[in-house]
Formats: structure tokens, sequence, C-alpha cells
């Protein structure tokens, strides 16, 4: 019995009396819950022996008896309270068995008890522990949400009653864990990092960690995402610039794209490329341009008290933006929900968000309203006394074009070319990527019209954008991707010179 206790617990033991009683064992509470139930026999009475225990767990409290015993047809039920903390119900240990009884299951269900007992109170502390971690975790990811959504004050005040205190500015790591190590690599972060950096498990993706870190951290810590690769094989580490805590999502988007990069590198680690930002870019017209668009969105109504409101249609697209159809896990929704959302946003805006070009420019203007280093934005007043902005307004911008230019220059490079594919053939615009981007981003970014389109097969496609992501630098195929900062630089090229990104 104690060696059952010690490597399987109450089940295990549960397992072995119903085998010694050739009937069922079970655990049930004051209220007849059953809350584990065995049965060995193969005589499908399982189900009836549960409803036995049920009826004579419940009149139990109301007898004065340590033990219980009872005979119905051909079956015999014997019921034993366990003894428990002072502060909390024991269950109670029911055996229902055909009779005649073996001769000393009474005696033995006496001495059982004990361990069973034992191993219930150890695994409600450990329940009760899960139940800690599971809490934590989602305060954690509650604080990460109201970060990435620009909610500062409120993430403040959620993450006071956690440690440690947010950091300001940070650090943005993605940590990619062997599946089902996360929870190990977590703790191994929280060693390396001295429990200064704040770890959330992603709600979207299983294996990864996102960490923020003090932007101020000391050299080891700074290498923070080279220490994690070299301590855990198979980790794959992503870091961000150094950015505002008000800025948190800027830097998961880039470190989720160093984080594609460093799958290619043998120290499985990588920082994020130094780069401009399009919605600095985009000045004090981008700023206007952007409350234009997004004016009907931000101050919408609902009709009903339970729809949502501006700033839950706000966070919805941009988590929709950033993860796609993973945003459902991410704003803990329903896939019709999202649906419902993303219609009623379209409908607002007056676009199409299955389109690529549209997703772009509502990126953009988000990403413009959430920098606060963008000057100039106008009022509602002044507005309506300037004619409207155009998306192609803003990209003519010389600062624009000079970003857009940046954003492609590495595909000029050696080793960009997509090459051949084995078994693909060598389909339209083989050995040149622009092209190949081109082609993926007028499909709009989906894959099986992108081969048909080259003349290759969708596993082509797939080497080509992958070879792709780290000439880039960005993550193309998985979400948050680079392909709208890619839309728009071909677009902001091609307002400049037709034809000049080929």
């Amino acid at each position: 019995m104690y060696r059952l206790a010690r490597s399987g617990g109450s089940q295990k033991l549960l397992h072995w009396v119903s085998g010694r009683a050739a009937g069922w064992a079970g655990l049930l509470d004051g209220d007849g819950t059953v809350l584990h139930g065995v049965t060995r026999s193969q005589d499908g009475t399982g189900v009836e022996a549960a409803s036995l225990a049920r009826e004579y767990a419940k009149k139990l409290p109301g007898l004065d008896a340590r033990s219980f015993s009872f005979d119905r047809g051909t079956h015999t039920a014997l019921l034993f309270p366990l003894d428990g903390p002072p502060d909390a119900t024991a269950p109670i240990l029911a055996v229902v068995a055909p009779h005649p009884l073996p001769d000393g299951l009474a005696i033995l269900l006496a001495d059982v008890s004990m361990p069973l007992a034992m191993c219930w109170a150890a695994e409600a502390v450990e329940r009760k522990r899960r139940r800690v971690d599971l809490a934590e975790s989602r305060s954690r990811e509650a604080v990460l949400h109201l970060l990435m959504t620009g909610q500062l004050s409120i993430a403040h005040q959620v993450a006071g009653a956690l440690k440690p205190t947010l950091p300001d500015p940070v650090r943005v790591y993605v940590v990619e864990c062997p599946a089902g190590r996360r929870d190990e690599v977590a703790r191994i972060c929280a060693e390396l990092s001295g429990g200064r950096s704040w770890i959330v498990r992603c709600p979207v993706y299983a294996r990864h960690l996102i960490l923020v870190v003090p932007a101020d951290a000391g050299v080891a810590e700074q290498r923070l995402g080279l220490r994690v690769a070299e301590a855990v094989t198979e980790c794959v580490a992503g870091v961000s610039e150094d950015v505002p805590l008000a800025d948190t999502a800027t830097g998961y988007r880039q470190a989720f794209h160093a984080l594609a990069v460093a799958r290619g590198l043998p120290a499985r680690h990588a920082r994020f490329g130094s780069a401009p930002d399009p919605a600095v870019a985009a000045g004090s017209a981008g700023a206007r341009w952007a409350d234009e668009l997004l004016h009907p969105l931000l101050t919408h109504l609902p009709r009903r008290s339970q729809d949502p409101g501006s700033q839950e249609l706000a966070a919805t697209l941009t988590s929709w933006l950033a993860f796609s159809s993973h945003a459902t896990q991410h704003l803990k929704i329903h896939r019709n929900t999202l649906a419902a959302r993303l219609r009623l946003i379209g409908e607002l805006l007056g676009l199409d968000l299955n389109r690529v070009g549209d997703q772009a420019a509502v990126d953009l203007a988000l990403r413009i309203r959430a920098t606060p280093t963008v000057p100039g934005r106008s009022g509602r007043d002044q507005r309506a006394a300037r004619p409207p902005l155009g998306l192609d307004d803003i990209l003519g911008g010389p600062a624009v074009r000079e970003w857009a230019a940046q954003q492609l220059r590495p595909l000029a490079g050696p080793g960009s070319g997509s090459g051949s594919e084995s078994g693909s053939g060598s389909g339209k615009g083989s050995a040149d990527p622009w092209e190949t981007l081109r082609i993926w981003l007028e499909c709009e970014a989906q894959l099986a019209p992108c081969a048909e389109s080259l003349g290759i097969s969708v596993p082509g496609v797939r080497k080509r954008l992958t070879r792709l992501e780290s000439v880039l630098g960005r993550s193309l195929l998985r979400t948050p991707s680079a392909r709208y900062d890619l839309w728009l630089a071909f677009r902001a090229l091609d307002l400049a010179e037709p034809g000049i990104a080929r």
C-alpha cells in the first residue's frame, strides 16, 4: 500500500483496492460527488455501483458512525470517512463489491484509509498550488495584455501585487522552449536574470515565454537570451532593442522577428537589427491621417450595454493584426465573437479586412497612435478644415520612401536569391526574391495561390519565404508577421517611381 501511495497516489491505491474487492472503489465528498472512481470489474456495473455509493455517502454524515455497510441485491456497499485536517472536509472511501465479500476486506479498508488520506491531503495541496500558479500566470498575462494595448496605469496597478515591479525602459525577449519544458525554462530564466525579469507564458504560442527585462540590466543580464540558449538545449531566443515600457508591443514584435532569425543560427540567439519605424517616419501628416482613419472606430458607441465599445474593438483589432486567428486565445473569446467584431470594425472603417493592403493601413494607423514620439495630432475641427489625407499621401513622403528602401535593401544583397527548390520546378521568379515577395503579398499572403502564380509547389514557396526571413531579419510565415511593413514598403517605392521595386 505504501509503495503504491508513493508511486501513484490515490488513483493507484483505489485501483488496487478495486481489484482486491472485485468491485468498484472510489472517493466521494459529503454531498455524494464522486472525486475519483475505479472499477476493475468487466460486468458493466461500475455506473450502478457509483450511484449506490453516492446515495449512501449522502446519508453517512447523519449517522453517528465511523463506518457504514449496506446490502442491496447482490452487492454490498462499505463506506469509511477518511481523516483530514480540521479546516477541511475529508472525503469518504467507498467500496461496492458483490457478496459474499472477500475475507478480511473490511480490515483491509481500515488499513488503507491512512495512506489514502495522506495521498489525498498531499494531492489537495498540489491542486491548490497549481491553482495559485495558474492565477499568477493569468495575472501576468493580463498585465502583458495591458502593456501591449498601452494601458500603463492599469498595468502598474495590477502588477503592484506581483513581483518584480515593471521596469522602464525595457528589453523584450521571446524564448522558444522545447516541448513540455516551458515551466522549467521559466525557472531558469528567473534564476539567470536575478529575479528582475517579468516572465509571462505566451497565451498564443504554447512553447513561448515572453520576458520583459530592465534595459539597464548588467552585462550578464544583457546576455540573458544567449545564456538561456546555452543552458537549455533546443531553446531559441530573440531580443528586441531597448524600448520605453509604453512601447512593449513594439518590443514584442521586434523580439518575435529576431526569433525567426535565431532559428537558423548556430547560437540559437539573435537581436533585432536597428531599423526605423514607419510610424515615426510618417510624421505629423501620418498622425493626422491615422486620426482620420480610426475616428469612426475610436468614437463608436455600442447600441447595447453588452456590445463591445470602442476600446474593446480597438484591442480586438490590434490583437487580430498581430496574431491572426490566434487572437481568440490571446483575448479568450470564441472565434464567432472575433469574426463578428471584425465585421463591425470593417464596416466602421470602410475597409476590407480580408485584404493585406487594408490590414497594413490600419496596422500602421494603430502603430502611429501608439507611438508617443509622433508629433502634431490634429483636432476634429482641424480635420474638418483640411482636405482628408489618404494612405498614398503618407507613403509618398521622403522619410517613408527612405524607410521603404531600407526595408527592402537586404533583398539586393548577396545570399538573398530564392534559388530553386528540388522537385518544385524553376517557376516564375525562381531567383528573384522581390518577385516572390510581391506575388505573395498580391495573393494576400496565402501560400496556395502564391504557389499557383509562381508555378511551384506550396512547400517550395514556404522554403523561399523561410530563407527570406533570415535575409530580412523578420518573421513572414508566423504571426506577428512583417507582411504589413513589406506591403507598405513596396507601395511606397512604387509611388516614388513605378517599377522601382521591380
